[in-house]
């Protein structure tokens, strides 16, 4: 599946799945098949920073 572009839907979805799988953002990019820098720039450029301590983005 392709991740989605929207940047609030990309949010959702990606927290979605770090908190239902319970893999690390490292795991799940590798799954997904994009660069962890890249997922973090897509989605700071909407204002969310990824919260290393929760495992999630905010």
């Amino acid at each position: 599946m392709a991740l989605p572009k929207d940047p609030f839907i990309l949010f959702s979805y990606v927290n979605t799945q770090l908190r239902d799988s319970g893999v690390t953002l490292s795991e799940f990019c590798a799954q997904q098949g994009i660069r962890e820098d890249e997922l973090k720039s897509q989605l700071a450029a909407a204002g969310f920073r990824y919260d290393e301590a929760n495992r999630r983005f905010r």
